[in-house]
């Protein structure tokens, strides 16, 4: 019984190992038709197939795309896992071969009798759920086609494109950022300028901000957040990044304060920013980026702060359920700041960090000194998620 319990276990390991090198291989031949100047010829083909929508361009340029790419590339697939398996010896290994023989099976159908309907990822029409996290869906892999085709590489599993940072492109996307004349609302500016963005600075404090190039600002005012509508309709990411820290002040005007700013106004741009999530494509593209801090899990060592941000956080994730847009959690530990001139990370690292995990399709982004905010947020943030889940529903 030993011996027959070590074997499964082996089997499936290498069973595992199998699929997950077939997944990297695939996408990997992926990236290298947007890099190699003879596959991309081939490639091409694939993309001249689909409109914005995803319907097929016409049925003899959908059939080429299929023989000049997905047989293609599924070819290579079973010969080079088929090579692996005989190399190795190993039974597990096989089980990739057959995985690889399933895309070649599809595309073989698609091209010989035109069969779209085992084209999952291509099908036609408006984009009704948010880009998934775990497994390519239609919104994901919308993305590489008409969002930016050097980027979003993965086909089932996004594991290529976290990896190589490829999970979120930035390139064109204008960005509206709170907070922006801050230590933090600046080096995110810096870091998105970088990554080919455009920036619209959202301050309360225009006069703090000298003229630079892809960077437009806004000033806004707290409670006519609804003012802003007009120009979030041309936002791609929204980052709500102010706040205010009244340290161990306890007054009720501290306590109006602190949620006015921490929370409420925080939630109201929400509400106008997916207002505006309305196009058959944008669940796809649009998202937003939210500041909830640490202090989630963590001490501030300011009630208020800790609290109205607690507040702000759980609502963003009863938020997450209706799935409207991507919303991304920016779980910081202390940095150099007006609010925090004891940080002790720098902002230019923390926005690079975010920019990095960003662009690996974070959707939890902790950047933290402490160890425990790695392990205690996830526990809280799954809890809460079930819990509301479970008690809520949606109108």
């Amino acid at each position: 019984m030993d011996w027959l319990l070590i074997n499964a276990v082996q089997f499936s390991a290498w069973a595992v190992f199998s699929l997950l090198l077939a997944e990297v291989l695939r996408d990997i031949y992926h990236a290298l038709c947007h890099q190699v100047v003879w596959l991309a010829k081939w490639h091409n083909k694939h993309h001249a197939a689909y409109r914005r929508d995803l319907s097929i361009v016409s049925p003899k340029i959908y059939q080429e795309s299929q023989l000049y790419h997905d047989i293609v590339e599924s070819i290579l697939l079973v010969v080079i896992l088929t090579v692996v398996a005989l190399l190795i010896h190993q039974w597990g290994l096989w089980i990739g071969v057959a995985y690889a023989l399933t895309f070649l099976y599809g595309a073989s159908v698609r091209y010989f009798f035109g069969k779209v309907e085992t084209d999952f990822n291509h099908l036609p029409g408006s984009l009704e759920v948010i880009p998934s996290v775990w497994l390519v869906n239609r919104a994901y892999h919308w993305r590489h086609h008409f969002d930016d085709v050097n980027a979003y590489y993965s086909g089932v599993f996004p594991l290529v494109d976290k990896i190589l940072g490829t999970g979120l492109s930035l390139k064109g996307k204008t960005v509206a950022l709170t907070g922006a004349s801050g230590s933090l609302g600046q080096a995110l500016t810096t870091e998105l300028l970088k990554h080919n963005a455009k920036v619209l600075a959202l301050t309360t404090n225009p006069d703090k901000f000298a003229t630079q190039a892809g960077v437009t600002v806004l000033a806004w005012e707290l409670g006519n957040e609804s003012q802003l509508r007009d120009k979030l309709e041309k936002v791609d990411i929204l980052i709500i990044n102010h706040g205010i820290n009244v340290y161990g002040d306890r007054t009720s005007q501290a306590i109006n304060s602190s949620y006015e700013v921490n929370t409420f106004s925080a939630l109201r741009l929400i509400d106008v920013f997916m207002s505006t999530v309305t196009g058959p494509q944008d669940k796809a593209t649009k998202e937003i980026w939210v500041n909830t801090s640490e202090a989630e899990v963590s001490p501030a060592l300011s009630p208020l702060y800790e609290l109205s941000k607690r507040t702000l956080g759980d609502i963003i994730t009863l938020k997450r359920l209706e799935g409207n847009c991507i919303i991304r959690k920016l779980i910081l530990g202390p940095f150099k700041s007006q609010l925090n001139p004891y940080g002790v990370m720098s902002a230019s690292q923390v926005a690079s960090a975010i920019i990095f995990f960003a662009k690996r399709d974070f959707r939890n982004i902790i950047v933290a000194i402490n160890p425990l905010t790695y392990l205690l947020f996830p526990i809280k943030e799954t809890s809460t998620w079930l819990y509301y889940r479970i008690f809520s529903k949606s109108a």
